[in-house]
């Protein structure tokens, strides 16, 4: 399943926005292929048990590793499968998923006093009772590795993968540099055992592309290692947003039944989330929506 031309707009819009942010980004660019290898695929079985001939075992092993979250089966020619919306559309469900993005060369910045977390927002979602997937870089939980750790012990939220260094998978991205497949592979391998060496347990065998920008090579070289790529079908708006309301009122026009919202974990570039994310709630709630995690999303 493609992605919409709007939704593949939104997700150009958002990748544009981030970047302007992070260190070696340039003036934007489009996402070479980012919404045409979008594919859904079925709920796969847990996995067996690996032969001698098969390939190692996956990165998302840590935590609660692949076999207790669901996962997609592999796509075409064995493809990383792509997840955006739950297939089942008719149960008012709604997964809320922040980005906790920083670059590998972000250290100075967060020296000199600029914050890449959010733990105002994270109190937030708990007091709300808001089950959340945070999709992590390693870059990240090495700088916070406290809050790693908390985030990816609650049983609130779970923590997936949203590479080490935040570099393009694929070439154009916004401006990022690219990895080729063997580092791509080894980035993803690298946040793991980011979220490990912090103490992040629940950890989930999700991974999302850095500007959301993926192709079939990009997918290709993430082939056998367990994860299922997850997109979404809707933008927030939030990152350099100044105003929670039009945040608020872009999510709600947005989402349907099984919808996947991105949102954001970093103060610096999404300072309006957590006064949002107040808006948000209450309103779906009254809305009869029922708030999950995508392990949960993805299993319907």
């Amino acid at each position: 399943m493609t992605l919409s031309v709007r939704n593949a707009a939104a997700a150009a819009a958002l990748g544009a926005a981030l970047c302007a942010a992070l260190s070696g980004c340039g003036g934007g660019g489009a996402a070479s292929g980012a919404a045409g290898q979008a594919r859904l695929g079925t709920p796969a079985a847990p996995p067996a048990a690996s032969s001698p001939a098969a390939a190692p075992p996956a990165s998302p092993a840590v935590g609660r590793g692949p076999g207790k979250a669901p996962t997609l089966a592999p796509g075409p020619n064995g493809l990383t499968p792509v997840f955006e919306r739950a297939r089942q559309q008719t149960e008012k469900t709604v997964a809320l998923t922040f980005d906790a993005d920083m670059t590998a060369d972000q250290g100075p910045r967060a020296a000199a006093g600029e914050r890449f977390d959010n733990p105002g927002l994270i109190s937030t979602l708990k007091a709300l009772g808001v089950p959340s997937t945070v999709f992590m870089t390693g870059r990240w939980a090495e700088e916070y590795p406290d809050q790693a750790k908390a985030i990816g012990t609650d049983p609130v939220f779970e923590v997936a993968n949203h590479s080490y260094s935040h570099h393009a998978f694929t070439s154009p991205c916004y401006g990022l540099p690219a990895l080729d497949a063997a580092a791509a592979r080894a980035d993803v391998d690298r946040a793991f055992a980011a979220f490990r060496k912090a103490g992040a347990v629940n950890t989930v065998p999700y991974f999302r592309f850095p500007g959301g920008c993926h192709d079939e090579r990009a997918l290709r070289a993430l082939a056998g290692s367990g994860v299922t790529a997850v997109q979404w079908d809707v933008v927030s708006g939030d990152a350099f947003a100044k105003d929670p309301d039009a945040v608020a009122a872009q999510v709600l026009a947005g989402v349907k039944p099984g919808s996947v919202v991105v949102m954001h974990c970093t103060r610096s570039a999404a300072p309006v989330t957590e006064e949002a994310v107040r808006k948000i709630v209450p309103e779906l709630r009254k809305r009869g929506y029922r708030f999950v995690k995508v392990s949960e999303l993805l299993g319907t």
